[in-house]
This record gives structure tokens, C-alpha cells and sequence, in this order.
């Protein structure tokens, strides 16, 4: 069994949900007293009750989790990690000048590709602040019962990265070609986030292809999310909240401190509730597979500004349990809970394809909101979630949702023996993402979706349909 600082390999493959929950609580602690080694230098040892006393230099102005009524107290567990020290890029978050970038996205592969200027985000609003006191009467009537939402650690015990250096992804060699990450593409700009980083992070704000983005991970529902970070003339940036829903991660944006949904995207509490974010397609593929599809994008870095183990999981055998970790709802029996499934959503409504039936047929057309879509599978790809050695997870393979058309033919998929899919119209290969073989040709148009585990759907979305069983 590991801890989140442990340099333990591998002893077992079967863990019972007992002894899988304990194992995350103890990984959960284990992050919130710190790290004493990482990527080469040490971490001064942070202690839980110096967590609730140190401001975080971030967010708001008091140290202590918020206080939600019913929530756990500080120190009971943390999602992730847990040290906030301060840094020039987080310390500037707050009060940052607001500066335009490039219009125009830079040419994938290019010199300017990956070093597009940030774009800033705008200055703290003299607003009621929802992540200090979301009881507060001059706020919007919240989205969510407040008892619903668990607050667990100070905000920023999780620090998000702040327009965070890339690498050429050709050049990367401390990734393992089987190791998930997170692949967005805005404007021919690629990025991977490898699942190694944003464990450990949960949140990058940044700009890709020109836009400003957030990107976000959460462990305890295995869900990534991507968002335009722009709201009218406001360019928000945000930080974790200390507080989970429905065992999600819950955000907060340093200009209104409102809470935000990372699952999907609304501001649940505070100033800014009722606003959703626009969702960007985000994948996530092994790395050998975001290098195949694009030799010339960029990589986050390991050079961070924190030390982590990076590429040691602290939630080893997690998805090996069937019960979700600081979960309180109610579970929708039609599946067993951490089951893994590709989630849709428009509005209120839901839809998933379990990954078993996805790995079973490869492609699996479908209708959704009224859109004729197509769902594709690939194996290789690690799971984030299983082995101490995140390079070492199980495969769980890739999924892929797209338009059901190109260029308005309807798509006729089948899975490639020698790899990728094969057009029956066209004779065209693509990839998982969507990507034609050789370059030429058009790329498939994705469509938002979610890896992630059935407990988180069937809580946001209760009423959501099953694809293929």
C-alpha cells in the first residue's frame, strides 16, 4: 500500500473497498502533512494544523477551510496535494494587470507556438466573497444545498499552476508512452497535461491558441474539464476551493471568489451564480498518442515551482475500489460506482457508454441532444488511479467523441486492424483524436465529453441514460 510520498512498487492487484478507501485516506493525509522529496529538492514538511493557520497567499484571506456546516473538519482528509507555498506566479494571481495576447494562434510547431502571451486575468471585485463566508445574505440563492458540499482543507492547500512553462513534446523523455495526459487543441495549438502533474495540481490556468483556459483534474470522480475562462468582460482565473461536491472538486475564482462546479462549470455560490462557462473538448490519450498525432505540440513541464513526486500516485488502487472516496449521496445501482464511463451532458441531461461496451465494439454511434455522434475507443493507455507507479496502471484505454459527418457525409467508422479507424466512405484513417493519417484531409470535430466514474454522472445528472446495455 502506498502513501502519496512512498517509492513502493507494485505488490497487488485486487484490493478490497475497505481497505481501497483507507488507503486514499491515508494518501489524503499523508499529502496534507507534506512531501519530503520530489523532483530533486526537498519540501520544508508542512503540518495539518500549520495548513489551517498559514493564509494562503492566493485566495482568501483567511487560512481555515470553509465552513459549511456539516462539512468534515480541516485535516480529515484532503483531495490531492496539500502544500501552499507561496510563489511569484500564484502571489500575482490576484491583482494581475490585464494585457492582451496575440490574436493570432501561433502555427503548431512554430517558435512561437507554446509562448503565446498570457493573457492576465482582471483584478479582484469589491464583491461579497463566497469562499469566505458562503452563508453569506448579499449572495444569490446558491445552486446546491450547502449541507451537500464538504469542506475539507484551506483553499489553495491544492495550489493550481499559473501560466506554467511547456516543453516541446518531441523532446520529453520522462514520460512513459503508455502515461495518460490531457490533450487540448485550440487554434492549432496542442497541449498535453500529463495525468503525473495535474494529480497533484488539479488546475492549470493558462492561455492556449490565444484563449485564456483553464484546465482541470479531478481525482475522486477521474473527470478532466476545459474551459474558456472568459465571463463578458471579466478574464477569471481559479484556485481550489478546499471543498468537494458530490466528491468533486469545487473551484473558486479569485475575482469574485464564487464557488464553481469543476464537474460542470457553473458557479454554484456567490456573486457570479448561474454562470456557466463555455467547455472545451479536452481527451485523455496516452502520450505516445498525443505525439503521433502532434509532433510539434507542447507538454507542461515538470518545472512547476513546486516539488512532487511526480509520476507516484497517491491514489493507488483507487479505482480498484467500488466506493467513492468523502461520498455522501445516494447511488444509482444500474452500475456499480466506479465504473468507468464516457459521459455526455447537454443541460440537465445525461448520457454514458460504459467503457466495457466501448472496448467491446470500439466504435459506437449514437444519438445525443439531437446530434448524431460517434464514440471511438483505443487501448493503451494507463490508468492514473491504480498502480503507485502511475506508468505502471492498468490499461484502460482512450476514448473519443466526434460529429457522426465530415464535411456534411455521414461518417461510416471501423476499428483498423493495424490501428486507428478507417472511414468506409472515404478510405480515411484517423486516430482517437480525431486526426486523419498523414495530415491531409479534415479532422473530425470533437465533442465535448468526460472520462469518468458512474457515481459522479448519476449525481449531476440522475436521470441519464445508459448507451448499450
Amino acid at each position: 500500500m502506498t502513501l502519496g510520498c512512498s517509492n513502493m512498487s507494485r505488490k497487488t492487484q485486487v484490493v478490497s473497498p475497505r481497505i481501497a478507501a483507507a488507503a486514499v485516506f491515508l494518501a489524503l493525509v499523508a499529502a496534507v502533512i507534506g512531501c519530503s522529496e520530489s523532483t530533486g529538492e526537498p519540501d520544508a514538511t508542512v503540518t495539518a494544523s500549520q495548513l489551517a493557520a498559514d493564509p494562503s497567499p492566493t485566495g482568501s484571506q483567511e487560512g481555515s477551510a470553509p465552513d459549511f456546516g456539516s462539512g468534515p473538519v480541516s485535516g480529515e482528509a484532503v483531495d490531492g496535494d496539500a502544500s501552499p507555498e507561496p510563489t511569484a506566479e500564484a502571489g500575482s494571481a490576484t491583482t494581475p494587470d490585464t494585457t492582451a495576447a496575440a490574436s493570432e494562434a501561433p502555427e503548431e510547431g512554430s517558435p512561437a507556438a507554446g509562448r503565446t502571451g498570457p493573457i492576465q486575468s482582471t483584478p479582484r471585485e469589491d464583491v461579497p466573497s463566497a469562499l469566505q463566508d458562503p452563508f453569506g445574505p448579499d449572495h444569490p440563492e446558491p445552486l446546491v444545498d450547502l449541507d451537500e458540499i464538504r469542506g475539507v482543507v484551506p483553499p489553495d492547500a491544492i495550489p493550481a499552476l499559473e501560466d506554467p512553462a511547456f516543453e516541446p513534446a518531441a523532446e520529453v523523455g520522462w514520460l512513459a508512452p503508455v502515461e495518460p495526459v490531457l490533450a487540448l487543441e485550440i487554434n492549432g495549438d496542442a497541449r498535453a497535461y500529463p495525468l503525473r502533474i495535474m494529480t497533484w495540481h488539479e488546475l492549470v490556468n493558462g492561455t492556449v491558441g490565444g484563449v485564456p483556459v483553464t484546465v482541470s483534474y479531478c481525482p475522486l470522480c477521474n473527470s478532466a474539464v476545459a474551459y474558456d475562462r472568459r465571463v463578458g468582460e471579466r478574464i477569471l482565473d481559479f484556485g481550489t476551493s478546499g471543498a468537494l461536491f458530490n466528491s468533486s472538486l469545487v473551484m473558486y475564482d479569485r475575482q469574485t471568489e464564487s464557488l464553481w462546479s469543476h464537474y460542470t462549470g457553473e458557479a454554484i455560490i456567490g456573486h457570479l451564480t448561474g454562470i456557466q462557462l463555455d467547455l472545451i473538448p479536452v481527451q485523455t490519450v496516452s502520450f505516445e498518442r498525443f505525439l503521433a498525432s502532434h509532433p510539434g505540440g507542447q507538454v507542461l513541464s515538470l518545472d512547476t515551482g513546486h516539488f512532487r513526486r511526480y509520476g507516484e500516485n497517491p491514489y493507488a488502487f483507487y479505482d480498484s475500489s467500488n466506493r467513492p472516496f468523502l461520498f455522501s449521496g445516494p447511488f444509482d445501482d444500474r452500475l456499480e460506482p466506479i465504473t468507468r464511463v464516457l459521459a455526455l451532458r447537454d443541460g440537465g441531461d445525461g448520457a454514458v457508454i460504459p467503457y466495457d461496451v466501448l472496448a467491446e465494439h470500439r466504435v459506437v454511434p449514437f444519438t445525443f441532444a439531437g446530434r448524431e455522434l460517434v464514440a471511438l475507443f483505443e487501448p493503451g493507455t494507463a490508468s492514473a488511479l491504480d498502480s503507485p507507479l502511475i506508468e505502471e496502471g492498468r490499461d484502460v484505454g482512450a476514448t473519443g467523441v466526434f460529429v457522426g459527418s465530415v464535411d456534411g457525409r455521414p461518417l461510416e467508422l471501423s476499428a483498423d486492424a493495424g490501428g486507428g479507424f478507417v472511414d468506409v466512405g472515404s478510405g480515411a484513417v484517423y486516430d482517437i483524436l480525431g486526426r486523419p493519417s498523414g495530415g491531409s484531409g479534415p479532422a473530425l470535430e470533437p465533442v465535448e465529453h468526460l472520462d469518468t466514474f458512474w457515481f459522479a454522472v448519476a449525481a449531476f445528472y440522475p436521470d441519464a441514460e445508459i448507451i448499450g446495455r
